[in-house]
């Protein structure tokens, strides 16, 4: 059972990540690139943790929020403005340049769908 969960994890993950990129490459608008690429973001980092460890930790949805609300506030200080890292491409992309409280609400409905995701698979896959 847990191969099997570990299974749909990552192709999750997979689908999830090409979509992103695709958001992240080719979607320039108001709606889609902000809010559904900011709610796809937790839904991504859960499946990948989920490929790792599937069954645990229960709080996941709870911890990847967390994390999630940490790179905001992150975001809220700039801390990629800091001397030495205002050029650093890769850690302005990662960790982003704007706070926005909409994000916070985009995470919260991602981790609220990964939890709605762990229970279908769990009810799923765990009876035959």
């Amino acid at each position: 059972m847990i191969r099997t969960r570990r299974f749909w994890y990552a192709i999750l993950f997979v689908l999830l990540l090409a979509a992103e990129t695709a958001i992240a490459l080719f979607v320039r608008d108001a709606f889609v690139r902000p809010y559904v690429g900011d709610a796809l973001v937790t839904l991504l980092i859960g499946c990948f943790c989920r490929t790792l460890s599937p069954g645990k930790p229960r709080l996941l949805p709870l911890y990847v929020f967390l994390f999630a609300a940490a790179v905001e506030l992150l975001q809220l200080f700039d801390l990629v403005a800091l001397p030495g890292l205002q050029d650093n491409a890769l850690l302005s992309t990662l960790i982003g340049r704007t706070f926005s409280p909409a994000d916070l609400v985009c995470y919260a409905v991602g981790c609220t769908a990964l939890f709605a995701l762990d229970r279908l698979l769990s009810s799923r896959l765990s009876h035959p």
